[in-house]
């Protein structure tokens, strides 16, 4: 069974940065293409940001150039660097592989943008 663990999400005023990270359990991390999710309220999680074994990234155009993935495959660790915050992006952010594993969704950690 993989276990997924988002760090501590917060508070953040408009234009600010955030960093999240996510530790990942029970799986060969470094083969996997990983990815964050958040999930706004009232809406399905979108995936916007994804990264390959090898560091090869992907963004969403809402978050491009805002946003960076990355990865840490000695410490089975993805963290997600957002920068220049709005509040559309206030979010319950989640982690997982892409595709997603079904029956592996961590708690997600909550970020809200205040304006």
């Amino acid at each position: 069974q993989v276990q997924l663990v988002e760090s501590r999400g917060g508070l953040v005023q408009a234009g600010g940065p955030l960093r999240l990270s996510c530790v990942v359990c029970g799986s060969i991390f470094r083969i996997n293409v990983m990815a964050w999710y958040p999930q706004a309220p009232g809406k399905q999680r979108e995936l916007v940001a994804r990264i390959t074994s090898d560091g090869s990234t992907n963004y969403k155009d809402s978050v491009k150039g805002r946003f960076t993935i990355s990865r840490d495959n000695a410490k089975n660790t993805v963290y997600l660097q957002t920068n220049s915050l709005k509040p559309e992006d206030t979010a319950v952010y989640y982690c997982n592989r892409d595709p997603p594993w079904r029956d592996s969704w961590g708690q997600g950690t909550q970020v809200t943008v205040s304006s």
